[in-house]
């Protein structure tokens, strides 16, 4: 599995290099496919952030920011973890996205 090292401000930044690094990874063109996000929590805290690929044939590739460790896993369409993010530092989380 590869690992990379990213520096990111802001959680669109983070959007951003998702979508980049799923599209530029799996080989499809940035900005065909839609990408979704919900905030994770655990209890009332935010504790990361899922994001979707929905791409062609229904095929769905996924991220998750973990607040934890800040670090970006990235899942192929079985669910295999095929990259790691390690970010230098966690962007901060929006009130508009935390909500």
């Amino acid at each position: 599995m590869l690992t990379r090292f990213q520096q990111v401000e802001t959680v669109h930044d983070l959007r951003d290099y998702v979508n980049t690094t799923i599209c530029s990874y799996f080989e499809l063109r940035e900005g065909a496919f839609s990408l979704t996000q919900r905030v994770l929590r655990r209890g009332d805290k935010p504790c990361g952030i899922f994001f979707c690929l929905h791409g062609p044939r229904a095929t769905k590739f996924t991220a998750i920011w973990e607040t934890d460790r800040n670090q970006v896993l990235f899942y192929g369409t079985r669910g295999e973890r095929v990259i790691k993010t390690q970010l230098i530092e966690p962007p901060q989380l929006e009130s508009s996205v935390a909500a």
